[in-house]
């Protein structure tokens, strides 16, 4: 299916909408027990389970809008489903937290092994919409492996550490916005790497 063009405000409202569905109900529900087939459930674990389908719903309205996801976005999918069903099933709420470090984690080692066999990975995800030397691409790999490393330990820090309250809180806002904010100084500071006219550089 051809990739479709898609209201620039919608693709983000649906990509950070579930997170912050997550959270709304998480402050909605949180000091409450919930008992199902005779087990008792924390608010946590309840808004945790929630989450897994407002996210499976906002991800088909994006395939159907645009028709394409991408490998990350299917990535996560699959942990939220997977961890979800831990969280459930063993009633244990620090499965769903764990997932953030674990994908966190598999971004990092996905790119180190691309950086140990001389590529930068990320360029072939992202080199359609940020043309670049391939210098810059490395340089650019290397950081946000150290980056994507750095938020799997603190978020393995954190949820050890914190109160639920914290950590969801750090999850829903500090976490995208480090990231985010991470992404855009990298781009700025790369800038002498940046290639005006992709065509005219393969000539």
């Amino acid at each position: 299916m051809a990739e479709k063009t898609i209201n620039p405000v919608v693709k983000p409202v649906l990509e950070l909408g579930p997170t912050l569905a997550f959270f709304l109900i998480y402050l909605w529900i949180k000091d409450d027990t919930f008992t199902i087939a005779g087990t008792e459930y924390t608010g946590f674990i309840i808004a945790a389970l929630i989450f897994v389908p407002i996210l499976l719903v906002a991800m088909g309205i994006l395939w159907m809008m645009t028709g394409k996801l991408s490998r990350m976005q299917v990535f996560t999918a699959f942990m939220v489903i997977f961890f979800g069903g831990l969280t459930a099933w063993f009633n244990d709420e620090r499965f769903f937290k764990m997932k953030t470090s674990i994908v966190y984690g598999c971004m990092a080692g996905i790119l180190l092994i691309g950086l140990l066999r001389g590529q930068s990975y990320l360029q072939y995800v992202m080199e359609e919409f940020l043309p670049m030397k391939p210098e810059g691409w490395m340089i650019f790999t290397r950081r946000l492996t150290f980056m994507f490393a750095a938020l799997a330990v603190a978020n393995e820090i954190i949820w050890r550490t914190q109160s639920n309250d914290t950590w969801v809180m750090l999850e829903t806002f500090a976490f995208p916005a480090v990231l985010f904010v991470f992404l855009w100084v990298q781009i700025v500071g790369l800038q002498k790497y940046l290639i005006e006219d992709p065509e005219a550089s393969k000539d």
